[in-house]
């Protein structure tokens, strides 16, 4: 997400290196690039001019520190302005009404609403010890119930089961009854979807808004939409009090106009954003660390938080007693950490979230994606265990029964065992200094400073 607003802003702080100081013209040289980058990133034209003007604003007042260059007192007020455009503060749900506490989930069709509700009862439930409910209000596709049902017995939450003849106030009505009766704490009410919006659907959800009272009424969104997506979630707010927004599908958006567009078009925060199609793809959103993203300076806060939810501690700890001790870093150990990876959403997930990862060339991005770590694993996988823990004994013959046993090349067998020699370089050097935790913390200071 944002990558290429990402490369434009990082021009623009690049073309201001060297100048003496912030002068109007090339203030208004950066100004003009950086509207450009907005509109191409389909940001909204009247928050795009809204964004400007506040920055020139701030940068030629006496706001800029006489002690930054023009580069970085440029970036810092427009990191500052993009925070404030997204939100500020990140906006947590309300879970501290009386249970069980209502979470309405409302959308087009498409906008993936009945997989959020999936991963949103997930999150409550992994990261916030909840008992869920959910249920499905949707009586117009019979699949759509179906797919909740299979949704919530993968991610381990209550199933309220529903019919198309009912009508989705009194599903919900029932459903809430049932949740009071079980002690759930949280019940999450997925509604059905239109193509566009319509007076029908309005009505209908409307009624089913009066019928539960929601604690939080959610508008589900696809970020891929752009600027139409704002304008969506403003027609929808129009109509339903929304307390938040869920915008869907942002590993797949370069640009990120709805990110941008949303919070100023309708007021309302952006709460989470779903990174991937698994259950666990779903991030709380933090505009802060956003706007650091977009200027390139990584996420190291957000990886750290998904570092100690997802990787496996006890396999971390015995990984560096193993090396330690001088038992060395094997093939069987780098695939458990591509498969750890894998749980924090892979190789390109864990990229946007590293300071100056944007400015990597393409060819090296291109080492990194996702479906290269699936081969990698495949070619783990059709080594024998001695192969595994004693790679130097790989040689050709070796080679082309493992490519062969994997579906792969040879040279990509080759790459792989080059990928692993400076893997195990680095472990080492990991190791001796502490850890993962050490390194990251060095990361997170890094990034500290350059804000």
């Amino acid at each position: 997400m944002f990558e290429n607003l990402t490369t434009r802003l990082t021009k623009v702080v690049n073309d201001l290196r060297g100048r003496g100081r912030l002068t109007d013209d090339n203030i208004k040289d950066s100004l003009r690039q950086v509207r450009m980058a907005l509109l191409e990133a389909d940001v909204a034209l009247p928050v795009v001019k809204d964004f400007l003007a506040r920055v020139r604003e701030r940068a030629v007042g006496q706001e800029v520190n006489q002690q930054l260059s023009p580069g970085q007192a440029l970036i810092k007020i427009v990191q500052d302005e993009l925070t404030q455009l997204m939100g500020e503060a990140s906006q947590g749900l309300d879970l501290a009404a009386t249970p069980p506490v209502v979470i309405l989930m409302a959308g087009l069709q498409g906008a993936g609403k009945t997989t959020s509700v999936a991963k949103l009862a997930r999150w409550l439930k992994e990261t916030q010890k909840k008992s869920v409910l959910v249920v499905s209000a949707d009586i117009y596709r019979p699949a759509a119930i179906a797919q909740l049902e299979v949704l919530a017995g993968q991610v381990g939450v209550d199933f309220f089961p529903s019919d198309t003849s009912q009508r989705p106030a009194d599903i919900a009505q029932a459903a809430l009854q049932h949740a009071k009766q079980k002690w759930h704490d949280v019940v999450i009410v997925d509604t059905a979807g239109r193509l566009h919006i319509d007076d029908k659907m309005m009505d209908e959800i409307k009624q089913l808004h009066a019928t539960v009272h929601p604690t939080e009424t959610l508008f589900v969104v696809d970020s891929m939409t752009g600027q139409d997506a704002a304008n969506t979630a403003h027609a929808f707010n129009d109509a339903l009090p929304l307390t938040g927004v869920v915008l869907t599908k942002t590993d797949g958006d370069a640009r990120g106009g709805a990110a941008l567009s949303i919070r100023e078009i309708t007021g309302k925060p952006i709460k989470f954003l779903g990174v991937g199609e698994k259950t666990e793809a779903l991030e709380p959103f933090y505009p802060d660390r956003m706007a650091s993203r977009i200027l390139g300076m990584g996420d190291v806060l957000s990886l750290i938080d998904e570092a100690e939810r997802k990787v496996d501690k006890k396999a971390a700890q015995a990984l560096t007693q193993k090396i330690t001790k001088g038992k060395g870093f094997d093939l069987e150990d780098f695939r458990d950490q591509l498969q750890q990876m894998n749980k924090m959403g892979g190789m390109g997930a864990l990229l946007d979230k590293l300071p100056g990862a944007a400015q990597l060339p393409a060819a090296a991005k291109a080492q990194l994606d996702d479906k290269r770590s699936s081969k990698m694993t495949a070619i783990i996988n059709s080594m024998t265990p001695h192969e595994r823990r004693h790679p130097l004994v790989i040689k050709a013959s070796r080679k082309r029964r493992i490519s062969a046993g994997s579906g792969t090349q040879v040279q990509e067998v080759n790459q792989l065992l080059k990928q692993f020699m400076q893997m195990q370089k680095m472990m080492k050097k990991v190791t001796r200094k502490g850890g993962m935790q050490q390194m990251m913390r060095q990361m997170q200071n890094s990034t500290r400073m350059r804000g």
